[in-house]
């Protein structure tokens, strides 16, 4: 199931820097009508509202605050492209003393909150006569990396729901689409102190729109990710998005 950006109406969420503020610009640059800016700080978005104008549509947005969620919906009727990329991350292993509270602050935003924003915005996409749904995952979601055990275990979770949704949506026609980055130059990436093996923010925008554009379940942006995503690509194909594939 492809999808054509050009006249769609997106959603993005953490819009404001990094790969969602990329995404955004992309969308945008490739002939989105609209995109709501789901940020903390609505203020943040000024300087791309002041370059693309009414096109760029500011939203105060939180995804562990469920009623900020509700709101997004209610406003945000027109949506046909929902990219759910905000996310957080600790420096904990897993035998950290932090590892139980990291764990349970990531799960909170990279799995309670992707599910509360999908639920919200499918019956939109859905009423708009179907679209896109992009899940921000990473390749943290397919290999744990142990300094950074709970965060890894949160993706993997954000990326078996990505799964299911793919599965729920497709006789909606809306097309779910799982993106796999690796180290990216990020706020994250620095504090992860990463920066040394980053690649641009810019390199996952283009592989969403391709991706998009191809109908792709799974997107690997950048090279640590087309490396892991070669490996893994003969089980994502045999077993993952099998046409057959049963419950």
């Amino acid at each position: 199931m492809t999808f054509e950006v050009a006249g769609s109406v997106a959603l993005v969420t953490g819009a404001n820097r990094g790969i969602g503020k990329s995404i955004t610009e992309a969308l945008l640059e490739h002939g989105a009508t609209k995109v709501y800016a789901a940020v903390r700080k609505p203020e943040s978005m000024d300087a791309l509202v002041a370059h693309w104008g009414e096109r760029v549509v500011p939203l105060k947005f939180d995804l562990v605050e469920p009623e900020l969620i509700a709101a997004a919906a209610r406003t945000a009727t027109d949506v046909t492209l929902l990219v759910n990329n905000a996310g957080v991350l600790r420096d904990a292993g897993a035998l950290s003393a932090t590892a139980v509270d990291a764990l349970r602050f990531e799960m909170e935003t990279n799995v309670f909150g992707f599910l509360q924003v999908a639920q919200a915005f499918a019956p939109v996409i859905r009423a708009n006569g179907g679209g896109a749904l992009v899940q921000l995952n990473s390749v943290a979601s397919l290999r744990a990396f142990p300094r950074f055990a709970t965060y890894c275990a949160s993706k993997a979770a954000a990326y078996s729901l990505t799964q299911s949704l793919r599965a729920d949506l497709q006789e909606d026609g809306i097309h779910v689409m799982s993106v796999h980055p690796g180290p990216i130059a990020t706020d994250m990436a620095v504090a992860a102190g990463l920066t040394d093996i980053a690649e641009p923010a810019t390199c996952v925008a283009e592989a969403v729109l391709a991706g998009l554009k191809q109908g792709d379940f799974h997107v690997f942006p950048d090279s640590m990710a087309r490396h892991i995503g070669s490996a893994y690509a003969t089980f994502a194909a045999e077993v993952i998005e099998a046409e057959d594939h049963e419950e």
